[in-house]
């Protein structure tokens, strides 16, 4: 029996285990075919209350994770894009936006997974196109998540003959506040609300979690979903924490609070649901429904009272704190071990890899929202590029001095071509695509839909290869340099498209696209320019293994 009962576990493990992963692998691929456009959408959304709220839905029901949108939001409050009230009532919606996640894949959608697998599976292996890739595995995930759903009920099924299963759910069901806390640990462990009601409905199903413990678990659920957030963010500036601080306030408090109501009224849940599992997720549903209307009147209120526990949390930064905070990795005690100095200078480049990451994404931005502050604020931080090329260029120099062998020779020239690409981007986003934005401000102009959804897609795919050719800068991994190389190619390519559309426009006597013309035409050329300059960090790479022939990629 303790045998049987072991592989019981297993296969149960296994199956909350492919879960977890089938969500991870949804939420990624959503991230990268379309997170940016996203992000956007989500900021363009929020100064209206109720687009707010819509917002937020929308954005979990893609992302299956409230947690990530609580995190965006959380950010965008924190660079002061959005209101702090705003953000709550997003982070209300999105609380939503999971649970409907949650009561769709409640339903038979056994079909769909031999049509996901193969449709992912197909769209994956058969093009090299990013986007499309993307699509496949957020296919693929959807195809495991609804296998995995059935592989617990399957796994679970012994256990409705176990004599065990009885005694612990008659003990549970009698320490209810046991129950909570456990359920928000396991919620916690998970990183997901989805996970752990999807768990909790299919053990329903089966007729092991009775509807009473089972609401008592979906409460225990909200509290450990609203902790996931001020725990991931605890390192974070005060505000940014401020969003997810609010939610674990009103989400969190409220569990508690509705525990102790459903405890002293103990009502009948059948009006919920005809089934164990469908009240189980309606009881999921109407919580956060519940803590929405009670959210709309008391945002304001949230987010001050949260503002005011992160700033008695926050400890007091020392009168140095900006000097710490500039500290530099290039140790001049270490030049005489060359592998550990360019250990040492290969950190302070990805610091300036970093910088020019947050100059590239707050650029667009301007293009669409600008003033005199934050046009100062970006060319202060191609100061700090400049600056610390030239030091990084200072300090390998010392390094050469040393004897050093092959591999560390053409590490150093590697370090050092990869600064003066980065400083030459900082430059171009400064010297070139500021003086757009100017322009744009002075003239008062603005973009056509069509031309603006043309140049955001653009840079979203600029800045996705940038992350790549960082990542590379570090890894060396030469199947991320090849990606990155041809996606340069491609690149090329939509921008021809682009051009192409943007002139149609102008032979069609468009107003807005005749007036903003320069400044598109030179957007783009600015963006492929810097997305060149990020491409030719991965030769190196390839050519290290035989993979670059005349700047170009071998067939392979």
């Amino acid at each position: 029996m303790s045998d049987s009962g072991s592989i019981v576990l297993i296969h149960l493990a296994g199956a909350v285990a492919l879960m977890l992963f089938a969500t991870r692998m949804v939420k990624t691929g959503v991230e990268r075919a379309y997170g940016d456009v996203l992000r956007r959408r989500l900021r363009a959304t929020m100064r209206n209350p109720i687009m707010a709220v819509l917002a937020g839905t929308g954005l979990a029901i893609a992302l299956q994770s409230s947690t990530a949108v609580t995190l965006l939001v959380g950010s965008f409050a924190g660079a002061g894009i959005v209101s702090g009230a705003a953000g709550q009532l997003a982070v209300r919606g999105a609380e939503i936006g999971s649970a409907i996640v949650t009561k769709l894949l409640t339903f038979d959608l056994t079909l769909l997974v031999p049509l996901c697998l193969i449709a992912g599976t197909f769209m994956f292996m058969a093009t090299e196109r990013r986007d499309w890739r993307q699509i496949g595995r957020i296919l693929v995930g959807i195809g495991l998540l609804i296998l995995s759903l059935e592989m617990i009920g399957q796994a679970s099924e012994p256990l409705r003959e176990s004599q065990l299963m009885p005694v612990i759910i008659n003990y549970f069901s009698g320490d209810p506040v046991t129950a909570f806390l456990l359920a928000a640990v396991v919620t916690w462990l998970f990183q997901s609300s989805i996970a752990a009601v999807l768990l909790m409905a299919t053990l329903a199903g089966r007729g092991l979690i009775t509807p009473e413990l089972g609401v008592v678990l979906v409460l225990g659920v909200n509290l450990g979903s609203s902790v996931i957030a001020p725990m991931l963010t605890r390192g974070a500036d005060a505000a940014v924490r401020v969003v997810p601080i609010g939610n674990l306030l009103m989400r969190g408090m409220g569990s508690v609070v509705i525990l102790v109501l459903f405890m002293i009224f103990k009502p009948d849940v059948a009006f919920i649901g005809t089934t164990a599992s469908d009240q189980i997720v309606n009881a999921h549903i109407l919580f956060n429904v519940i803590i929405l209307l009670a959210g709309l009147p008391l945002a304001g209120v949230v987010y001050r009272a949260s503002e005011r526990l992160v700033a008695l949390a926050a400890p007091q930064e020392p009168a140095d704190a900006l000097q710490v905070a500039e500290l530099s990795a290039l140790n001049e005690a270490a030049l005489g071990t060359p592998s550990q100095a360019l250990a040492n200078a290969t950190r302070e480049v990805v610091r300036i890899c970093e910088t020019v990451e947050i100059m590239l994404k707050r650029i667009i931005e301007l293009y669409e929202d600008a003033d005199e502050a934050k046009i100062k604020a970006l060319a202060a931080l191609d100061d700090r590029v400049d600056a610390r090329h030239a030091a990084v260029k200072l300090y390998l120099a010392k390094v050469t001095r040393n004897p050093l062998t092959e591999a560390e020779a053409l590490r150093c020239q590697e370090l050092i071509g990869a600064c003066v690409k980065l400083e030459q981007v900082g430059d171009i986003i400064v010297r070139n695509m500021l003086v757009h934005v100017r322009k744009k401000i002075e003239h008062g102009l603005e973009f056509t839909p069509e031309g603006w959804r043309e140049l955001t897609a653009f840079h979203a795919s600029v800045l996705a290869n940038a992350r790549m050719a960082f990542n590379v800068l570090v890894s060396h991994d030469t199947e991320t340099a090849r990606q990155l190389v041809l996606e340069k190619d491609r690149l090329r390519d939509r921008e021809k498209e682009t051009s192409q559309s943007h002139f149609l426009r102008l032979r069609d006597g468009t107003p807005r696209s005749v007036e903003t013309s320069t400044i598109h035409l030179d957007t783009i050329r600015d963006l492929k320019q810097i997305n060149s300059l990020l491409a030719s960090i991965a030769y190196p790479v390839l050519e290290e293994h035989g993979l670059l022939r005349e700047s170009r990629l071998k067939a392979g």
